[in-house]
């Protein structure tokens, strides 16, 4: 069965300078929840953003294939590339308090989708647009959709960009940390609707965060990554039973523990670090020679 996404053997460079995704593989199902997990820096958030095609100026893919249905976007022409990406792919960023525009109105920035990509009449539109503000609990989804970004709480702009998301049906959905910028109570409510949206629809999720509670919770497979690399590729339940890399199993150790909050936390050991940069420096200095 063809897989919805598969990256293969991807690397993305700075132009003229080093590698910040190393020959990254990666397999996501139809309806499949995956984690993208590492520290600040690993490039988890990179390959979301390779995926949908929208890497920083200063950074382009120096190797390998992304297939999005079995096809290698990489190989299409711009236009028809951003087309096939917007049909399949949709994100839900990191921060609800800059990704509007402050200066549109709500209803438009969900509408705006459903016209361009799936060619709807605006009354349609506009008609899902309410669904989908219902469906992510905003209460008076009309009165909202006249709002501007500035009067509405960081909590409700998230709810809207999960409601714009899954606005065109996508079958995939990268989630990139969408609760990072909330506090502890929002977002938890967040991740509950993110997971009711994800059953109700069956639609895959690339979920990238730094929280393996979050993980345990949400994700059915995941990746960790340490500098671009990928160093796991695992099931949920068997990362937290017998993690597979022994940086894996140092993350693990250092994550909170609710049953034992007064524990003192345990940093990833110096010996780990030396042992996983040893193991990036060989992966580099092989993809120079070849």
């Amino acid at each position: 069965m063809t897989a919805l996404l598969e990256i293969e053997n991807l690397s993305v460079a700075l132009k003229n300078g080093p590698r910040l995704l190393r020959s990254v593989s990666l397999r996501l199902d139809r309806g499949e929840v995956r984690g993208l997990v590492g520290e600040s820096g690993a490039g988890k958030s990179m390959i979301g953003k390779a995926v949908l095609g929208i890497l920083p100026r200063s950074a382009e893919v120096v190797e390998g294939r992304i297939l999005l249905e079995g096809t290698d976007i990489l190989t299409l022409p711009p236009a028809e590339r951003r087309r096939r990406i917007g049909r399949i792919a949709a994100l839900i960023p990191q921060d609800p308090l800059t990704a509007l525009n402050p200066s549109h109105r709500i209803g438009p920035q969900i509408t705006d989708r459903l016209v361009d990509i799936l060619g709807w009449k605006r009354e349609k539109a506009e008609a899902r647009a309410l669904e989908l503000l219902a469906e992510v609990n905003i209460s008076a989804p009309a009165r909202v959709m006249r709002n501007y970004p500035h009067e509405l709480s960081g909590g409700m702009r998230q709810r809207i960009l999960i409601a714009s998301a899954f606005a065109a049906e996508p079958a995939l959905i990268i989630a990139d940390e969408p609760t990072t910028a909330l506090d502890v109570t929002v977002q938890k409510q967040i991740l509950k609707i993110i997971a009711g949206m994800q059953a109700r629809h069956g639609t895959a999720l690339l979920f990238v965060t730094h929280d393996l509670g979050v993980v345990s919770k949400v994700c059915q497979s995941l990746s960790v990554l340490y500098a671009g690399k990928v160093l796991e590729d695992t099931q949920v339940a068997d990362f937290f039973r017998a993690p597979g890399h022994a940086y894996s199993a140092a993350l693990l150790a250092a994550t909170p523990k609710y049953t034992d909050p007064e524990g003192s936390l345990m940093p990833v050991g110096p010996e780990v670090l030396a042992a996983v940069q040893a193991e990036v420096d060989a992966a580099d200095r092989e993809w120079r020679h070849v």
